[in-house]
C-alpha cells in the first residue's frame, strides 16, 4: 500500500490544528483540508469513480486545488491537472487523450472564464461523465455552468478509508507543454511522486516551528505541485497560496506571512529584484530557502539576489517526466552558481550523443536520467515513450556540460540551439553575456530564418529602467564580447516577453 495522499494525512494526524493553507484572509488547518479531501473521495466513489479512473482538475492556486487533488488520490483515482489558460478545444483534447471520466473546473473570472471553457469542452467530449464546478464565490451551492462542488459534497462523510494503491499505480498524468506536436501525458506513479517529495524535503533543514512556503508556481505544474505543495505538506508547513505572480504582491505576502521558503522561476526573481531596486520595496527578512528551476537563472540575477536578500538561490533541474526533481545544488556540498548542481539521492545522470552513446568528460551532451523519479511512460503513446526511454534511462532534450566535481550546467534545450552557417550556437550562453550590459534588464535570444546562413541570431531585449541604448550600439557591444559567428546581428527592444503560466520565456512565439 502506497498512496501519495499520505503527505496530507500524516500531517493532519500529527498537527491537526496547524495552518495548512493561507489564502487571503482564509486560514485553514490540516484537519479541515483532510476532511474536505475525504468528502471529495466519498463523492467520487458515490458517483462511480474509483481505482484507475482518470479525473481532470483545472484550477488555479486556491484551496480547491489541494482539496480535490488529494481527494482524487484517496479514491485511488489518477489526477490529471490541466493548465488554467487552456481554451475549450485544448481542454477537450486533454480530456479525450487522458480518458478522463470526470472534470473539476474552477469557475474563473470575466478575464479568464474557466468555467465556461471547461463546460464547452466537457459537452464536446464523449467519455467524460461528471462535471463539477468549483465556484469563485466561497461556499456557493449554485453555478450557471453546472453542479456546484459545495452542493455535491454536502452530506458526504468527512471520514474515508484511503483506497489501497500499489507503488507502481499511476498517481498523476502531467501534460508536457508540447513544444513538439501535441502535448503528451507523462504517467507518474505514487512511488515516483512520493520519493521525489521525500528526497526534495530532506534536502533542506526544516523550521521546527513550521515552515511557511509561498505557492505562486502553478500547482497544475510538477514544480509547484510536488516541490512546493507536497514538500510543504510533508514537512507540516503552511502553504500561502497566490494565484498570479505579481512582484510587489509577492514581496508583501512574504513580509506579512513571514515566508521561509520560496520556489520560483528566474523571471520571478528578476521581477522582485526590479521592484526592490526601482520602487524601493522593503526586502523580506524571514526567507531561508530560495529555489529556482524550470529555466536557467542568469548568473547576474543569482548574484543580485544573494546581495539583496542575503540568501543564495539554489538552482535545480527537472522535468514533468522526472517527477520533477533530478539534480540540485544541495547543501551537503558547495553551491556553484550557473549550474544545476548534481543528481539528487537515488538518481543517476549522464551525457549522451544522438545515438545514446555515453559521453565522458565535460561534454557537451544531452542529459539522460535514471532512477526512482522516471515516469512510467507517455500515456497511450508507446512509440513516443520508446524514443525517450531505454534501459531505464530517460533522455531529456537538454544539452549540458559537466565539470570535474560532477556538477552539470545546462547549455540549452537541444531544440533551442541555433545553427548559423554550420556553427552550433547556444542562446543561453549569449543571454548570460548580454544581461551583463548595464542597459539590459532581461533578454531572450532565438534563431530566425535567414537565406544565406540558414538561421540568424536575434536578441529580444527588455531595457533596464531609464536606460538608453540603440540597437546598433548593442550589436557593436556584442561583437566585441562574443565570437564573430555567434553575436546577435538583430536586436529588438520590447516592454514584455511572452511567457508560459509558469513564467518560462516562450521562445517559440519569438521565432
Amino acid at each position: 500500500m502506497l498512496n501519495l495522499s499520505i503527505v496530507l494525512e500524516d500531517s493532519a494526524r500529527h498537527v491537526p490544528d496547524r495552518t495548512a493553507l493561507v489564502f487571503g484572509d482564509l486560514r485553514l488547518p490540516y484537519s479541515m483540508v483532510d476532511t474536505v479531501a475525504n468528502q471529495v473521495a466519498n463523492l467520487l466513489v458515490a458517483r462511480g469513480v474509483g481505482k484507475g479512473d482518470k479525473v481532470a482538475l483545472m484550477c488555479p492556486n486556491v484551496p480547491y486545488f489541494p482539496f480535490v487533488y488529494f481527494g482524487i488520490l484517496k479514491a485511488g483515482a489518477t489526477v490529471v491537472p490541466l493548465n488554467v489558460l487552456l481554451q475549450p478545444r485544448e481542454i477537450a483534447y486533454h480530456l479525450d487523450d487522458s480518458d478522463a471520466k470526470a472534470l473539476f473546473c474552477f469557475e474563473g473570472t470575466a478575464e479568464l472564464p474557466m468555467g465556461a471553457r471547461g463546460r464547452e469542452a466537457f459537452d464536446a467530449t464523449g467519455g467524460c461523465e461528471l462535471f463539477l464546478v468549483l465556484p469563485a464565490t466561497p461556499l456557493a451551492t449554485e453555478s450557471e455552468h453546472g453542479e456546484s462542488f459545495w452542493a455535491a459534497i454536502d452530506g458526504m462523510s468527512g471520514d474515508f478509508e484511503t483506497v489501497q494503491t500499489a507503488p507502481d499505480d499511476t498517481a498523476a498524468i502531467l501534460y508536457t507543454s508540447g513544444t513538439t506536436g501535441q502535448p503528451k501525458g507523462a504517467e507518474l506513479s505514487h512511488v515516483n511522486l512520493l520519493i521525489n517529495t521525500m528526497v526534495s524535503d530532506q534536502m533542506f533543514p526544516a523550521d521546527p516551528a513550521g515552515d511557511v512556503s509561498l505557492a505562486v508556481l502553478p500547482l497544475f505544474h510538477s514544480f509547484g505541485q510536488i516541490s512546493v505543495m507536497s514538500v510543504t505538506m510533508r514537512r507540516r508547513g503552511t502553504l500561502v497560496l497566490m494565484p498570479r505572480f505579481d512582484p510587489g504582491e509577492a514581496l508583501a505576502l512574504m513580509r506579512k506571512e513571514k515566508v521561509t521558503m520560496f520556489a520560483g522561476v528566474p523571471t520571478m526573481y528578476w521581477g522582485m529584484l526590479s521592484k526592490i531596486h526601482a520602487d524601493g520595496d522593503e526586502v523580506p527578512t524571514t526567507l531561508k530557502v530560495a529555489v529556482s528551476g524550470a529555466a536557467a537563472c542568469p548568473v547576474e540575477v543569482i548574484k543580485d539576489f544573494e546581495t539583496t536578500f542575503g540568501v543564495a538561490i539554489l538552482e535545480g533541474y527537472g522535468l514533468s517526466e522526472t517527477s520533477p526533481a533530478a539534480s540540485f545544488n544541495q547543501l551537503s556540498r558547495p553551491t556553484k552558481p550557473g549550474t544545476i548542481g548534481f543528481p539528487i539521492w537515488g538518481v543517476e545522470m549522464k551525457l549522451v550523443d544522438d545515438d545514446w552513446n555515453t559521453i565522458l568528460g565535460e561534454g557537451p551532451g544531452e542529459i539522460a536520467v535514471r532512477g526512482h523519479n522516471i515516469m512510467k511512460g507517455y500515456y497511450g503513446r508507446p512509440k513516443e515513450t520508446e524514443e525517450v526511454l531505454r534501459d531505464g534511462w530517460f533522455r531529456t532534450g537538454d544539452i549540458a556540460t559537466r565539470d570535474e566535481d560532477g556538477y552539470y550546467a545546462i547549455f540549452d534545450r537541444s531544440k533551442d540551439m541555433i545553427i548559423r552557417g554550420g556553427f552550433n550556437i547556444y542562446p543561453r550562453e549569449l543571454e548570460e553575456v548580454l544581461i551583463t550590459h548595464p542597459a539590459v534588464s532581461l533578454v531572450a535570444v532565438v534563431g530566425v530564418p535567414n537565406d544565406s546562413h540558414g538561421e540568424e541570431v536575434k536578441a529580444y531585449v527588455i531595457p533596464a529602467p531609464g536606460a538608453t541604448v540603440s540597437e546598433d550600439e548593442l550589436v557593436a557591444w556584442c561583437k566585441e564580447n562574443m565570437a564573430a559567428y555567434k553575436y546577435p546581428r538583430i536586436v529588438e527592444f520590447r516592454d514584455t516577453l511572452p511567457m508560459t503560466a509558469t513564467g518560462k520565456i516562450l521562445k517559440r512565439e519569438l521565432r
